[in-house]
């Protein structure tokens, strides 16, 4: 687009277009065509015949599909960004026939589409190069609530752990797992980080960067520490996503209703602006637009908390709220405990506070527009690791981060080059227990680990409780133990989500603590010798290999 624009006169603008164009111009191109630099000349809208035309009067100027409701065009400083593989951007995978209206309030141009169930707005600014988007939807008629933001290839580098090329790499898994020739695996999956970690996600080039910062997430499903798309490249396109709720890894049901705003940001290759984050968007100015579903600052209320008695100094905590038609997080301060949630609707939530991942207290807490509740000291009572105990393996923390290779299970595949043997035994005391012990096991793979350790003469003479912590499963997967010639039952698997999770870059799934109370009888009497504990993996389901049936640790610990 040149930057060279056509002065506006008082004739130019008297005669712009009465659907919303301040300014004149020349054709609009059809389709996801360029427009040209006259048309760009001021903030407003146009119809072209197939899509609304939106100028922010600054850099950016993009199209919304009059029948779809598809972004069909994102221009900025007249380069064309968007769309690949004959697709567009959109909610969903598309909704297909769709309402699509438009209207100018003052400097907010917003446009509302509607298929069924699902109601899509964007808005747009003058003089922003950002497009604020919502998505409403009112049941489970579709199976997955996210907006992918699709791109034209080779605009920006293609590197990184959610990168493949498939010329040269090849699927390993389900069609969306690569292996790149050095042994790496590429995933869009692998984003390697949670909810919590991020505001925005994007691309840059350096000179140039497109984004999308998240929204609150309020109506999305799985808490603070859900693993889900955020971006993908390879040779065909890029992508970036808000998954709202995707039915992967879900620990809890869907929610429904209004949810963002979340925003596609352009810029000249920095981040972009903390304002548009949102801990701190001033949303404002959307009370006037009449968005269905939307409660401005008024009808929201807070929640802030004294602090937390009880805190083990090693570990991050997070104050969680959550309940059937919203989803809240905060992290608590560092040495105090003291949390504040602003922006939270009414109603009645279950606060949950964790340790690392691990929760470990309960209450239920109201939340009433216009107001703040306040908390006193929450003391907390239910961290295992208070337990003594004869050895631990790990820590109660609600992952599997201290165990092999579970920092590189976020961000790759289990066959991945990089990744550390899965099988090998560990011994109590030998030092850099944990580090040796695998993250996850799967019946297929690594099956049978055995943990070496020797008892004090007390300690044999006496029955002990062996708790091993989970933080997922797959297929079923579950630990069954032995010590000695003792075996234990099989236990009932817990609730856990029913899709891929191991291979994808998450290890969330429901914590749960399996445990096995090992009589005295089953001890070595010798005290010299090791006692040997076995883990197997049992399941009545599974496939083969990495996907077998499998789990993942947070913590095993035998008390006194």
């Amino acid at each position: 687009m040149s930057t060279h624009r056509r002065h506006l006169t008082r004739r130019r603008v008297l005669g712009a277009s009465a659907i919303g164009v301040a300014a004149t111009g020349a054709a609009v191109a059809g389709g996801a065509g360029l427009l040209s630099s006259a048309s760009a000349a001021a903030f407003g809208y146009q119809d072209d015949g197939r899509n609304y035309v939106v100028d922010t009067g600054s850099s950016l100027v993009f199209k919304v599909s009059k029948s779809t409701g598809d972004i069909t065009s994102l221009v900025y400083k007249g380069k064309e960004y968007e769309g690949y593989g004959g697709k567009h951007s959109h909610v969903e995978s598309g909704l297909g026939a769709s309402t699509v209206t438009i209207k100018q309030t003052g400097s907010t141009i917003l446009i509302k589409v509607v298929h069924g169930p699902i109601t899509q707005w964007y808005a747009a600014r003058s003089g922003q190069n950002n497009v604020y988007l919502w998505t409403d939807k009112k049941d489970a008629s579709f199976t997955a609530t996210r907006y992918i933001v699709r791109l034209k290839p080779g605009m920006f580098p293609n590197t990184g752990s959610d990168a493949w090329d498939s010329t040269t790499d090849k699927i390993i898994e389900a069609g969306d797992v690569w292996r790149h020739p050095d042994g790496t695996t590429h995933s869009k999956h692998y984003s390697g980080k949670r909810t919590i970690d991020y505001d925005r996600v994007g691309f840059t080039t350096g000179s140039v960067g497109l984004w999308l910062v998240r929204s609150n997430h309020e109506k999305a499903s799985g808490g603070p520490f859900y693993r889900s798309l955020l971006r993908h490249s390879n040779d065909g396109g890029a992508g970036l996503y808000e998954i709202l709720h995707y039915n992967e890894a879900q620990t809890e049901p869907e929610r429904f209703g209004l949810q963002g705003p979340y925003v596609i940001a352009l810029t000249d290759g920095g981040a972009p602006s903390p304002s548009l984050f949102q801990a701190n968007l001033d949303t404002s100015w959307v009370d006037g637009l009449d968005i269905t579903g939307w409660v401005g600052r008024a009808g929201r209320g807070k929640v802030a908390g004294v602090g937390l008695k009880g805190m083990d100094a090693k570990y991050a905590y997070t104050v969680g709220f959550a309940n059937a038609d919203a989803q809240y997080w905060a992290k608590a301060a560092a040495g105090t405990g003291a949390f504040s949630c602003k922006g939270m609707l009414p109603g009645t939530y279950t606060l949950t506070v964790f340790k690392g991942e691990l929760a470990v207290h309960t209450e239920s807490v109201k939340v009433t527009a216009g107001a703040t509740t306040s908390l006193h000291t929450l003391s907390i009572t239910g961290d295992p690791s208070a337990a003594s105990v004869v050895w631990r393996l790990g820590d109660w923390d609600g992952t599997p981060g201290e165990f092999k290779n579970a920092g590189l299970m976020t961000y790759a595949h289990p066959s991945d080059g990089r990744a550390a043997k899965w099988t090998g035994n560990v011994t109590i005391g030998s030092g850099s227990e944990a580090a040796s012990f695998p993250a996850y096991m799967w019946k297929d793979v690594n099956d049978g680990i055995l943990v070496y350790f020797k008892l004090t003469k007390a300690q044999a003479a006496a029955a002990h409780t062996l708790r091993v912590g989970v933080t997922d499963a797959f297929a079923g997967g579950r630990p069954r133990v032995a010590v000695n010639d003792w075996v234990s039952a099989i236990p009932t698997a817990p609730t856990q989500p029913s899709t891929r999770s191991l291979t994808t870059g998450s290890y969330r799934g429901n914590n749960h603590t399996f445990t096995f109370n090992v009589p005295t009888s089953a001890w070595k009497t010798d005290t010299s010798q090791y006692n040997v504990l076995k883990i197997n993996i049992v399941s009545g389901s599974g496939g083969t290999a990495f996907l077998s049936a499998g789990t993942s640790f947070d913590c095993l610990d035998l008390l006194t």
